[in-house]
């Protein structure tokens, strides 16, 4: 079994606007920076994961992604979260990938033990598992075998969506409901799955490393136009 990760991420600086009313651009910037790398971090050595995709239209958060060992498509046209899942989700085929793994970056808790209960739940070819948030309406993972058995379709209510369309072409569904895996921060009243660690998340002291592996910073990938597609 081949899987593949992908993690779409909004530009850092314009995504989590609804904690516009408690956290700064710049405060909401760094919770957004930390939150990807927090992503990388758990999941780029898990074995069960080929390849980890992450899919922007913001050099930054690529370069980040590139720092941190994952593989990168830079977003282009106008921007839509699904038809960037989707053309990372047909990149992955090409590779003849079994499945993909739709997480997305905004899980502050989100552990390995998570990722690998998602692949277990996924033994078996036509299969689509779904971890649903703590609203129960929106999907914050989605593992689909193959890459194509649905339209994938974020946002609001997606929870509904997913399984509904899977349903409909007769595929095994699974959920998957773990706290952890639940619990995204997209309001204020989220911000307490920071488990009372707020400025530590949030901070605008610069929380790039100074040099990667390669010996450049975050800016210097930047400037050097290596942070676009390479798959």
């Amino acid at each position: 079994m081949t899987i593949w990760a992908i993690v779409p991420v909004k530009p850092l600086r314009r995504g989590k606007t609804r904690l516009a009313k408690v956290l700064s651009e710049d405060q909401r910037a760094a919770l957004n920076k930390r939150l990807l790398i927090h992503t990388l971090d758990t999941i780029t050595q898990l074995p069960v994961l080929e390849q980890v995709l992450v899919v922007s239209r913001d050099p930054e958060a690529l370069a980040i992604a590139r720092y941190h060992g994952a593989r990168t498509v830079l977003e282009d046209g106008a921007p839509h979260l699904n038809i960037a899942i989707t053309r990372a989700a047909t990149i992955a085929m090409i590779y003849n990938v079994s499945g993909v793994l739709i997480l997305p970056a905004d899980l502050p808790q989100l552990t390995e033990s998570d990722v690998l209960t998602m692949a277990e739940a996924a033994k078996y070819s036509n299969t689509m598992v779904i971890a649903p948030d703590h609203r129960q309406q929106g999907t914050n993972a989605l593992l689909v075998k193959p890459p194509n058995l649905i339209n994938f379709s974020f946002g609001e209510n997606s929870f509904y969506r997913h399984t509904s369309q899977a349903t409909a072409k007769g595929a095994r569904v699974a959920v998957v409901e773990l706290p952890s895996l639940a619990r995204d921060v997209d309001y204020p009243e989220d911000l307490v799955f920071l488990n009372g660690q707020l400025e530590a998340w949030t901070s605008v002291e610069d929380c790039n490393p100074r040099k990667g592996s390669n010996g450049n910073s975050y800016a210097e990938m930047i400037a050097s136009g290596t942070v676009g597609s390479e798959s």
